[in-house]
């Protein structure tokens, strides 16, 4: 998929795909044993997304990563947010950043499923886009601090960007039995939150 002038693309990303540890993959899977047990349902493979925008010749990458992930000197950083309990996230391993990286990369986009989804293109949404990630609410990652029924993480960032900044997402879904935990409370957020767009 060639860029274009402007656009916003959404990314599918297994969890845990790259990580040498394989920690979070098979914490994951775990987690997600337990859920589907407790719903009574089969189990689906957990995704995190990351977004791509295209504005006037200059690529932005804009993920939810741990503070202590990347080493880079330069890597977009805009917030950075507590992680499981907030009293502890003076600690690196205990925070979040969101990361709106110009010319960035996302690690493990070769593990991409069903991805680039292009969900826009046009020059208002995907400035919108950029405008927004710097205000985005910094909730303790993995509680539901926003009463949304579900857990606050990269999924919640990139639901909330998309919905705030005017995309239709009434068919965006992860991949075939893919879950995105998350998701839901980003948009919902966005829907209290965010004036939405028209465009």
């Amino acid at each position: 998929m060639t860029p274009e002038a402007a656009s916003v693309d959404l990314f599918w990303l297994p969890l845990g795909a790259g990580e040498a540890s394989r920690l979070v993959r098979w914490s994951g899977i775990a987690f997600e044993a337990i859920v589907a047990r407790r719903e009574g349902r089969r189990r689906c493979d957990l995704y995190h997304s990351a977004l791509e925008t295209h504005l006037d010749g200059v690529r932005h990458v804009i993920e939810m990563t741990p503070v202590w992930g990347d080493e880079a000197d330069v890597r977009g950083v805009v917030c950075e947010g507590p992680v499981g309990i907030r009293r502890l996230e003076r600690f690196r391993l205990f925070r979040y950043e969101v990361r709106c990286w110009a010319g960035g990369m996302i690690p493990d986009v070769a593990d991409a499923v069903d991805s680039p989804a292009r969900l826009s293109a046009d020059r208002v949404r995907a400035q919108r886009v950029l405008d927004l990630v710097h205000s985005f609410p910094t909730a303790t990652w993995g509680r539901d601090e926003q009463e949304a029924g579900e857990m606050w993480n990269s999924n919640s960032l990139t639901a909330w960007l998309l919905a705030s900044s005017g995309h239709d997402l009434g068919t965006v879904q992860p991949p075939p039995n893919g879950r995105a935990p998350g998701w839901d409370a980003g948009r919902g957020l966005a829907a209290r939150t965010q004036p939405q767009s028209s465009v």
